[in-house]
């Protein structure tokens, strides 16, 4: 939920950067979109599946207490740490597509993130539980500070700082991303799933899943940041 103020006679600058950041954050959607649509129609040349490259990435990595399962809807693809299950949506599962195998391989990608203890990820599923506790807290808090006491309550402190937490979660999530998009590039090639000329079509699909983690973070900070400058001019 986004809030307008006045500032001076004008408008207040960061509103318009949390504008840039919504449209960033369609714009980054429409081309993940795109992207994976596009890719869907091009089959490697190979015939695997996205279910048999991760199935068969994770034996190559020495990993054998990861199930791989099939889960509804579209692009809802995920690795739980959790329970070790790595779950494939239905357009990726059963799909020999370029697009297909470059998602398989992602989500793989956090599953021996997983297996080799890489920081980021051990961190950002310690911030799960708080992100989640906080996000759902904040904008509560900030909107009872701001009617009870004007916006200087201790409330609207306590409701910034739990929305700080969600900030947080998106920004370790960048290199979670990124990292695990990396792996999944080099594994394509070095295990022989994708040949060299097929490789750049799964390269683009995850440049464009990125970029939508990219928004998340620079939407969730120019949110913040708005916060930031609203409750700051009224406790002056």
């Amino acid at each position: 939920m986004y809030y307008g103020y006045g500032y001076g006679y004008g408008m207040d600058p960061m509103y318009f950067l949390v504008i840039l950041a919504f449209i960033f954050s369609m714009v980054a959607q429409t081309k993940v979109s795109t992207t994976f649509k596009k890719y869907s129609r091009v089959r490697n040349r190979a015939g695997f599946t996205g279910a048999q490259v991760a199935t068969q990435m994770l034996q190559n990595a020495g990993i054998y207490d990861v199930s791989v399962q099939r889960v509804a809807g579209n692009l809802t693809d995920h690795y739980d740490p959790r329970t070790k299950t790595l779950r494939l949506s239905q357009s990726v599962y059963d799909s020999t597509s370029v697009a297909a195998l470059g998602v398989a391989a992602h989500e793989t990608g956090h599953a021996i993130q997983h297996d080799v203890g890489y920081a980021p990820l051990g961190l950002r599923s310690m911030l799960v539980p708080l992100a989640n506790f906080g996000s759902k807290l904040a904008m509560p808090l900030i909107l009872i500070g701001f009617f009870v006491a004007g916006g200087g309550s201790t409330l609207v402190t306590i409701g910034i700082l739990f929305f700080s937490l969600s900030v947080l979660f998106t920004l370790i999530t960048l290199p979670v991303e990124f990292n695990a998009s990396h792996r999944a590039i080099d594994l394509l090639v070095a295990d022989g799933f994708l040949a060299s000329d097929e490789i750049g079509g799964a390269k683009k699909v995850l440049s464009a899943a990125a970029m939508t983690y990219v928004a998340a973070a620079f939407a969730a900070i120019a949110e913040l940041l708005h916060l930031l400058a609203i409750f700051g001019r009224r406790d002056d």
